[in-house]
């Protein structure tokens, strides 16, 4: 049972992504939105049910004899999956309304079903060759979400999304190449698989392309200097897809990034060295630098698309950091972030949808207009900056405690205040638009009609804001399992 799971996991949605596009009986709009929301559930409901029986492997092919191609349940795996499946069904269940004005909803679905298909195969990959090619066949479908309105401006988005998802991709596939070649056994094993006496002997060797593939998975992530995609494509798409392409489709890389540092090559090899600080440099660049044009951007998307750059390197600065407290909170901002950002994209959407404005500088009286709406929005912006008791704040917690516990020089006290003022940047740049729009003042002579989302639109919405609550008050939900995996791998 637990071995027909593994493989029915990542291959359910590919053959509902067949049935969406081929089969006639569900191409009227009612009945592929009934059926896409059903797969859906039953992707989610059967990822669970794989997390809940443990520890698992099964080999699809092999390569060569020494390439594997290899689905494996671990603990980290089941953390990804879960999020991932979770957010995709939310997202989908939002876009049944939303998607009926952008048109070419059967691509779209078929897509969307084959880019989750992707996500879900990368999660249970169990060597490096199976990790990239799931991450390969991800960019490649979700290029479609991307370009879904066909329009000079989405096409051009989409191509520069390709190019820089393939150069990132080429540079950790040197990775792949060199450490699967060097390592003890192909499968991911907790600690580190590369062999020691190649890592002694090729140390300067070994720690360059160390460095190399994590910027270049780091692409998918949006670390600086391979962020340039992401403020251009998470605009342009479909809300529904900006939406899992900032809470979901970039954790893709910071999976992959824990897989080579912490699976394959191993924290005690790299701590110390100069990948390390060249490592939590980019990170903190990236962090700043996002939160800054975030703040100084008008458009409502891409403001957003920019502070998903910034959140996303929090995961990363946590990461780098190499020590177990840190980790920890860089896994709870992997789940807190996606599921902040997933609602802060939605509920643009959503406006955007209703009003056709997207400007923040025009968003003043939203807030009577879309009461429920922009109130989801608040709560989602107030937890992204880090205020207790909303689950953004102990994420942010935890990654600053492991800073300071790390007793790495500089960045032990440095990360932190990086960290802090992001946070303000964060406050200057979400808030202002949730004040503007409940707060019109008296002499206000704008449009105030009502122009609320319908209740299949905002249950969606409601559901991540109760999350954010839920994780908020209660984070030993997510905690238990990432320290069980933080403490596997310190």
């Amino acid at each position: 049972m637990q071995t027909l799971l593994l493989i029915l996991v990542p291959f359910f949605p590919v053959l509902c992504a067949a049935v969406c596009w081929f089969v006639p009986a569900v191409r009227e709009d009612k009945k592929r939105d009934a059926f896409v929301l059903c797969s859906l559930i039953v992707s989610f409901v059967l990822t669970c049910a794989l997390c809940l029986t443990g520890d698992a492997s099964v080999t699809l092919f092999e390569m060569t004899e020494t390439l594997p191609v290899v689905l494996a349940s671990d603990g980290l795996a089941r953390l990804f999956a879960v999020l991932m499946s979770g957010m995709w069904l939310v997202s989908g269940a939002f876009s049944f309304g939303y998607m009926a004005h952008e048109g070419s909803q059967r691509r779209y679905y078929t897509f969307y079903l084959l880019t989750e298909a992707a996500l879900l195969g990368l999660c249970f990959a169990g060597t490096l060759v199976t990790m990239y090619l799931f991450f390969e066949m991800m960019t490649l479908l979700s290029v479609a979400m991307v370009l879904h309105s066909l329009t000079k401006e989405a096409v051009a988005a989409g191509i520069k999304y390709l190019l820089y998802s393939i150069a990132g991709a080429m540079m950790g596939l040197m990775g792949v190449f060199y450490f699967t070649k060097n390592a003890i056994v192909p499968t991911f094993v907790p600690g580190g698989t590369l062999d020691l006496a190649v890592a002694g002997a090729e140390a300067p060797l070994m720690l360059g392309i160390l460095f190399v593939t994590i910027v270049g998975f780091g692409t998918k992530a949006g670390m600086f200097p391979m962020h340039g995609w992401l403020p251009t494509a998470h605009p342009i798409a479909p809300a529904p897809a900006s939406a899992v392409l900032s809470g979901v489709i970039t954790k893709a890389g910071v999976i992959c990034i824990i897989r080579f540092l912490y699976y394959v090559v191993g924290v005690e090899l790299v701590r110390g060295t100069w990948v390390q600080t060249a490592l939590i440099v980019l990170s903190l660049i990236t962090v700043f630098m996002g939160s800054m044009m975030a703040f100084k951007t008008t458009g409502f998307k891409k403001r957003l698309a920019y502070s998903s750059v910034s959140q996303v390197s929090y995961v990363l600065f946590g990461l780098f950091m190499m020590n177990e407290i840190a980790f920890r909170g860089a896994m709870l901002h992997v789940y807190f972030h996606s599921v902040m950002k997933n609602l802060l994209f939605l509920c643009a959407g959503g406006v955007i949808f209703k009003t056709g404005l997207t400007d923040v500088r025009d968003l003043r009286g939203i807030g009577k207009r879309m009461p429920a709406t922009l109130w989801c929005f608040t709560l989602a912006g107030v937890s992204l900056v880090g205020v207790p008791p909303l689950c953004g704040f102990f994420s942010k917690w935890q990654l600053a405690q492991g800073a300071l516990a790390s007793g790495v020089a500089t960045f032990s006290w440095l990360g932190p205040v990086v960290l802090l003022v992001s946070a303000l940047l964060t406050a200057g740049y979400l808030l202002p638009v949730s004040i503007d729009g409940f707060f019109v003042g008296h002499h206000y002579e704008g449009d105030l009609t009502s122009c609320e989302l319908n209740w299949k639109m905002l249950l969606p919405l409601f559901v991540l804001a109760a999350l954010l609550v839920v994780l908020g008050v209660c984070p030993a939900l997510v905690e238990g399992p990432v320290a069980a995996v933080a403490a596997s791998l310190m």
